[in-house]
């Protein structure tokens, strides 16, 4: 989509976020350098996209088989971020034992819905055509996804295991799934309420990213109403001081009612705002430790 079609206030919109997160996340990360004990593949071409198309891989320096791996979906408002931006913080999580594919997606608003779904999609469909090459057991697979990231990565695990709701994007979008399970997923300071936003600044992330289309954006965004027990078991995580800590509860319980093994983490205190939205990709974080620590856990029972 050309730029001229775009809406300027959208385009106004992205470029604040990108200005003001960009700065955030660069002090958040200053100083930091490349772990020692964890192994890196750069740009690896997972879609036709160019540099949208890109994923890093980590894994633990001494790998010479499969381990359980971990994607994260990164966030940003659907219109900001970059595999850069993650990592430190990823770094951290292969650290831990895993292998951890880390990936840029096209961005709203120059590339609106469901084009970012489609990157999600399509690394997926490469993790299992080409995993075992690249030290991921594929019968292992976890996800991670963050703010806009955990909306659409909750969307995604309700694509893979209700065949009603994949069938829009089949129908729709052309969508082909792959035959995989996740095994379980973390859901970090996500956004779940796909309704039309009382916020004035969300309003305009959210239609920057829908860009009009579809017209009945329920249908298409509203994982609530597509979870069945086949989900995958959920942490759902937030902070006191996270802006979207009032999605965290919800989400749980409609997992629960779904018959979805789900529980609900809530991190830091109220007087504490260092431990804010996504605080867990703040390395430098004792409570970003705990947080990550548990969700490696959680997704270490599941195996």
């Amino acid at each position: 989509m050309g730029e001229s079609n775009i809406k300027p206030e959208y385009l106004k919109k992205a470029e604040q976020i990108r200005h003001d997160f960009g700065a955030s996340d660069a002090v958040r990360d200053a100083g930091l350098t490349r772990p020692q004990n964890v192994s890196w593949e750069n740009d690896v071409s997972y879609g036709p996209y160019g540099q949208w198309n890109l994923m890093d891989i980590y894994y633990p320096a001494d790998t010479d088989g499969l381990l359980p791996a971990i994607v994260s979906v990164h966030g940003g408002g659907w219109v900001y971020g970059t595999k850069e931006v993650y990592q430190f913080y990823l770094c951290s999580l292969a650290a831990r034992g895993f292998t951890v594919v880390n990936f840029n997606y096209r961005l709203a608003p120059e590339h609106p819905f469901p084009a970012s779904l489609e990157d999600i999609n399509a690394v997926f469909s490469w993790i299992k055509e080409n995993g075992k090459d690249h030290h991921i057991d594929t019968e292992h697979l976890f996800a991670v996804g963050d703010s806009a990231g955990a909306q659409m990565l909750s969307q995604f695990a309700a694509m893979l295991t209700n065949r009603d709701f994949a069938r829009l994007f089949e129908d729709r979008y052309g969508f082909r799934f792959p035959e995989l399970k996740l095994s379980a997923v973390a859901l970090n300071c996500g956004r779940y309420e796909m309704t039309a936003p009382d916020d004035e600044e969300m309003d305009l992330l959210f239609h920057a990213y829908l860009n009009g289309e579809p017209v009945d954006f329920e249908r298409y965004t509203d994982t609530k109403r597509y979870l069945t027990k086949q989900f995958p078991p959920s942490f759902v995580m937030s902070a006191y001081c996270d802006f979207l800590y009032k999605e965290a509860q919800p989400m749980t319980e409609a997992l629960r009612r779904a018959g979805v093994e789900a529980e609900c983490h809530i991190y830091g205190s109220r007087d504490d705002e260092r431990i804010g939205h996504v605080f867990h990709c703040n390395v430098r974080l004792d409570e970003a430790a705990r947080c990550n620590d548990e969700e490696c856990a959680f997704f270490s029972r599941h195996l």
